[in-house]
């Protein structure tokens, strides 16, 4: 069987999603290296972390934070679009798995009830074949033992790309394109809102907004990558 790996890797090599470098045998998705030396923030730990600050005076959360810092040409950014761009969902569940495993250790996210994905607009989420942060919500849910919702937030409206654009035009581009559907068994319930990439941070205030209307609802936010300026 070994023989047989080994001489499927000559054709079909497995390549690390962050670096491209060859996989070995006992890895998956990420090389021991990345996995160790990819810039993680820890700010799941700290509650007035800068992920948090991004939404003072805009909405109100209980606690919010990123795997890893975003930089433009990283290794992060790279792994982001294999996710987004090429096809590769089970980026999205793996890095969900590991960081459910860090937020199951922070007290700012031990009575979370639910995980609540960015939506993508359904024309867009046929086009992509699946949604990216519902990816990251599953893995999460795995390893964080909390159950995923994919339908009580919708996107009403498809967005043009948010890349490039300034911050008072991300938050125009989304500011009523979400909307409730069967939400009542959220009453109550402390939801955590989860997106791929946090900026300017536009997309999830939108969301939170709707969240928030909701009876009871406390709302959290985590995302696989932050790019602070």
């Amino acid at each position: 069987m070994l023989y047989f790996y080994d001489f499927l890797a000559l054709f079909f090599p497995r390549i690390c999603c962050s670096c491209k470098n060859t996989l070995l045998k006992h890895e998956d998705i990420l090389c021991t290296f990345c996995l160790h030396k990819l810039p993680k923030t820890n700010f799941h730990q700290d509650k007035d972390n800068p992920v948090s600050k991004i939404f003072w005076g805009r909405i109100h959360l209980e606690s919010a934070s990123s795997m890893y810092f975003f930089t433009k040409g990283g290794k992060v950014q790279h792994l982001l679009h294999q996710l987004k761009y090429k096809g590769k969902k089970e980026i999205g569940v793996y890095l969900g798995n590991l960081y459910g495993k860090e937020l199951k250790t922070s007290d700012l996210y031990k009575d979370v009830d639910v995980i609540i994905p960015v939506p993508l607009h359904p024309r867009k989420n046929h086009k992509r074949g699946y949604n990216q942060s519902e990816m990251f919500a599953r893995g999460l849910s795995e390893s964080f033992s909390k159950p995923v919702d994919i339908k009580a937030l919708i996107r009403t409206h498809a967005s043009e790309t948010q890349t490039k654009k300034s911050r008072f035009r991300r938050w125009e581009n989304v500011e009523e394109i979400f909307a409730l559907k069967n939400h009542q068994h959220l009453y109550n319930k402390h939801i955590l809102l989860v997106d791929d990439v946090i900026t300017t941070g536009a997309t999830i205030e939108a969301c939170g907004k709707i969240l928030l209307n909701i009876q009871g609802v406390k709302l959290s936010v985590a995302s696989i990558a932050c790019a602070l300026h």
